[in-house]
Formats: structure tokens, C-alpha cells, sequence
């Protein structure tokens, strides 16, 4: 069994996608101190996850403009909703990422002036890999429709293993990859600023930064096999997939420097983020008997993750109370 996969985009839709993110990567990198080590401000992390929020909205925006203009109405509703249910299914899921950076970094004891660069690496490479897995994921959709049912299956099994191990700290000394990477690199003892190799008497030595950017871009490929398939349950759209992707990675950094001192503040998120995937998976393996309005699709998945953030939120305040009265 085959399915067709529909998309509105043209050929300079995508190319204009495509140039607007390397414009914003330029940006960052060589205007707003990308560049330049320095530690991440409260004030600057907050500003930069406005503005990727607010460019979102915007492109929901100009994409039902577009799309009210040339398809009608009806066509404008359904792909703006697509996006913007898909724009917060990523955004949610890619949060678990966050909490993943804060491991690595701790791990390591990156200092916060050299955190930035290395995660705008990381951006660059998890942009390449997910275009790779969403191409992937749409082609195997227009050859197996049946595929989706995998998809959905999975994660629910991946949810309800989340729901039992959302206590379990990762032990990253025992992490396979690193200790394959240790085993067959040489790593220096100390960072080296931001540099991922050095040359010492003559021969070249990987840094600890060449470790943490590795395990940041295998950590993104573990959550893109959770998110990708969960967007497809929102739409098969190739164009609507890639956007939504792209805008939740690239406000993650930004979102990691502002939550990265309070995420033990929010335990009950991952509970939420299980949940959701949980539901994506059902909704996809109910399809052939109920096809939910992507509305109300948009608005379970933003209640879980409201609810979670909240509980989470209310929570932390008595620990924090006995903690203060403790010290």
C-alpha cells in the first residue's frame, strides 16, 4: 500500500525557508557575538525566546495569508493549524533535549561562556540530520501507508517506557558512544576554550569540547527518532514538517540558557512530555476509526504540557521552602 504526499509549497518556498534560517544562523553567529565566548544572560536567553517565538507566529502568519490568497479559506485553516500543532508538539518534545544539555554539561563542568558556540554547532548539525530523517519519514509514508501504524506504536511504547523511567538518572560514565570515543581518541585532560582539537608536540588531540558537541548531536538523534514520527500524526505535509522542526530547534538554545538554573524545578514535565507522546501515538493508531479535529489535537497537547509545567512549578515551591529552612 502507497500514499500520495500532497504539498503546497513551491520550489522558491522552500529555497526562502531555507535562506531565512542561514540568514538567522549568520546573524547569531557573526552580528549578535556568536562568535565571541561569553556566558548567556537571563535577559538576553528571554529575548532570543521571544523573537523565536514571535518569527513562529509570524510564519503561521504569513502562511495562511499566503495559502487564504491562493486556496482558499478552508486550505489556510487546516495547514496554519497543521503548523502550528506541529510547531508545539516539536517545541514540547525538543524540551527533553534541554534537560539532556544540562547532564552533558555538568558531566563535563563546561564553563557558561563556552556553552553558546557548542550548541550552535549542534543547531547546524541537528538541522542537516533532520532534514535527512524528515525526508526519510516522507518517503517511507508514500511507499508504506501502513507505516504510520508502526509510527504510532512506537511511541506509545517509547511514552509509557518514559512514564517508567522518568526518575532514572542517565549514567553517562557507562554511555557506550563515549566510551567508545575514549577509548580511541586522545583527549586532552582540560578544555582548550572553544576549540574541539589541538595540536601538542606534533600530534593532535581531541578536546573535551569534541566530546560534549558529540554526545549533544547523538542526543539530538535519539529525540528526532521520538518527534519526527510524533508530527506525522499532525500532518504528512513535507514542507509543514521541516518548518515546525526547524523553528522548535532552532529556540531551543535559547530556551536552554533561560531554564538551565531552574530544571530541577520542572520534574513533572518529562511526566507530561511522556503523555503526550503517548497520545500522539493513539490518536495515529485510532485513525481508521476516529480522525481527530487538529484543533483539539493542539489544544490536549498544550493543556498536558501546561498542566505538567504548572504542577511542576507548585511543586518545586515547598521543596525549595524546606530547602531554605534546612540551610
Amino acid at each position: 500500500m502507497t500514499a500520495s504526499i500532497d504539498s503546497f509549497a513551491t520550489g522558491p518556498m522552500w529555497a526562502g525557508f531555507i535562506a531565512f534560517v542561514i540568514a538567522m544562523l549568520a546573524l547569531d553567529l557573526f552580528v549578535f557575538g556568536g562568535h565571541k565566548s561569553h556566558k548567556v544572560s537571563v535577559k538576553e536567553a528571554l529575548a532570543w525566546v521571544i523573537a523565536w517565538v514571535c518569527l513562529a507566529l509570524a510564519f503561521a502568519g504569513l502562511l495562511w495569508w499566503y495559502l487564504n490568497g491562493t486556496l482558499g479559506a478552508e486550505v489556510a485553516h487546516k495547514k496554519t493549524l497543521e503548523f502550528l500543532a506541529g510547531y508545539l508538539i516539536e517545541q514540547s518534545l525538543s524540551v527533553d533535549n534541554m534537560f539532556v544539555f544540562v547532564m552533558i554539561f555538568g558531566y563535563f563542568a563546561v564553563p557558561p561562556e563556552l556553552q553558546r558556540r557548542v550548541l550552535l554547532y549542534g543547531v547546524l548539525g541537528a538541522i542537516v540530520m533532520r532534514a535527512g530523517m524528515i525526508l526519510a519519514g516522507v518517503w517511507l509514508v508514500t511507499q508504506f501507508a501502513w507505516i504510520l501504524y508502526v509510527f504510532g506504536a512506537f511511541l506509545v511504547v517509547t511514552g509509557i517506557k518514559m512514564l517508567i523511567f522518568a526518575e532514572a538518572e542517565p549514567d553517562l560514565e557507562r554511555n557506550p558512544l563515549l566510551r567508545w570515543l575514549r577509548g580511541h581518541l586522545r583527549i586532552t585532560p582540560n578544555f582548550h576554550g572553544e576549540s574541539f582539537f589541538v595540536r601538542q608536540n606534533g600530534i593532535l588531540w581531541a578536546t573535551p569540547m569534541f566530546l560534549v558537541l558529540v554526545l549533544i548531536e547523538a542526543s539530538d538523534v535519539v529525540f528526532a527518532v521520538d518527534s519526527i514520527p510524533a508530527i506525522f500524526a499532525v500532518t504528512t505535509d513535507p514542507f509543514i514538517v521541516f518548518t515546525s522542526n526547524i523553528f522548535a530547534i532552532m529556540g531551543l538554545r535559547a530556551l536552554y540558557f533561560l531554564l538551565a538554573d531552574m530544571a530541577d524545578r520542572f520534574r513533572l514535565l518529562k511526566y507530561g512530555l511522556a503523555i503526550v507522546l503517548v497520545f500522539i501515538g493513539g490518536k495515529m493508531l485510532a485513525t481508521p476509526w476516529f480522525h481527530m479535529p487538529i484543533q483539539w489535537s493542539l489544544s490536549i497537547v498544550g493543556s498536558i504540557i501546561a498542566v505538567s509545567v504548572v504542577a511542576s512549578l507548585a511543586l518545586s515551591k515547598p521543596h525549595a521552602a524546606a530547602a531554605g529552612e534546612d540551610a
